[in-house]
């Protein structure tokens, strides 16, 4: 997901926002205090000489205007590797071999982590048939899917954190975690995002959000929705295709920000269809965005169909579409149909 902001600065071309700046700022003074009180200690261990040493260079490279900039080519280093450590002083072209390995090995583990935080493929809640698709677009994703049974009814979710990259990834299992904890509580809908969206503002920088739709559904059809900031949710029935867009702004923009709940019923057969900009944003060889046209015609035309078979059907048309062209952004797309059976045996 980009902004308007970040479509144009890109990190490759100018140093990093104020905002960032200053956020790395005071986490590099934060550090700095605490590697001095640790070196107080008789037990001190002499590498946090080094990385104080380390602190200090970096907060030079900031008074002289130079932070962030890679050492050899003088470009900018990728955002998201200084937010997750900023005394990075290359960047990915500059790397040695050594460290182009680590990286890569702490990616693999980071993607592998991501996996396990996926719904499992065979996840058959009671009353419910669930299908999602899942393709980050570089080895770790920005974006957020979800789907488990809580003490109200089946929870779905779906998501997308801005940027993309280690940065992005991180975000992401931080919702992961926040929404898992929250399920339980029996918090009505509305407050359950209010507090997570709380969460999410005080533990992240200025410019980080998330779009997000996080849903509850019952045996009986009854479904309720939030949607912060996301794309259309799209309701299929046998009648038609119905849209409800975003109830709320995205999650971490503003910490007391509200978020109505939209209510409403779903008979056995229809099914919700929620995906992320990675669909609605692919472009063709020509620069066509695919648009939130083309997902309303493919979902008209399902029907009551398995969810699999209309998630299967998007991917095609998208491919027809895109006729190849390389994808750009993480994509990701969930289907839940209501059953024709309720409870089980």
């Amino acid at each position: 997901m980009e902004t308007a902001a970040a479509e144009s600065q890109t990190s490759a071309e100018i140093p990093m926002a104020t905002a960032q700046q200053t956020y790395l700022r005071s986490e590099l003074e934060r550090r700095h205090s605490r590697l001095e009180s640790a070196l107080q200690s008789p037990a001190a261990d002499s590498s946090l000489s080094n990385l104080l040493s380390e602190v200090d260079a970096a907060l030079a490279r900031m008074d002289a205007g130079t932070f962030g900039l890679c050492e050899t080519c003088h470009d900018t280093i990728e955002a998201d590797r200084l937010l997750a450590n900023p005394l990075e002083q290359f960047c990915l072209d500059h790397l040695t071999s050594e460290e182009r390995r680590a990286l890569e090995s702490d990616l693999l583990l980071a993607a592998r982590i991501q996996q396990t935080l996926l719904p499992p493929h065979d996840f058959a809640p009671n009353g419910w048939h669930v299908h999602y698709h899942y393709a980050p677009a570089r080895v770790v994703s920005g974006d957020y899917c979800d789907v488990f049974e809580s003490k109200a009814g089946l929870v779905f979710l779906l998501g997308d954190v801005s940027g993309k990259g280690i940065g992005a990834s991180m975000l992401m299992s931080h919702l992961h975690a926040t929404f898992r904890s929250l399920a339980d509580a029996e918090l009505p809908l509305d407050r359950m995002v209010g507090v997570a969206n709380r969460i999410f503002a005080e533990s992240t920088m200025a410019g980080q959000f998330a779009t997000l739709v996080v849903g509850r559904a019952a045996s009986d059809g009854s479904v309720e929705i939030v949607s912060a900031g996301h794309l259309p949710l799209l309701h299929l029935s046998s009648g038609a295709t119905k849209s409800q867009g975003a109830t709320g702004v995205p999650l971490g923009m503003f910490p007391t920000a509200n978020f109505p709940i939209f209510s409403f019923s779903i008979q056995a057969g229809d099914s919700l269809l929620i995906y992320t900009d990675g669909l609605t944003e692919a472009r063709n060889a020509d620069g066509e965005e695919y648009g939130l046209n083309r997902v309303r015609t493919v979902a008209d035309g399902h029907g009551t169909k398995p969810p699999a078979d209309l998630i299967s059907n998007c991917l095609a048309d998208l491919h027809t579409f895109t006729a190849g062209s390389k994808q750009t952004d993480d994509l990701t797309l969930l289907a839940l149909q209501r059953g024709l059976e309720t409870t089980r045996p």
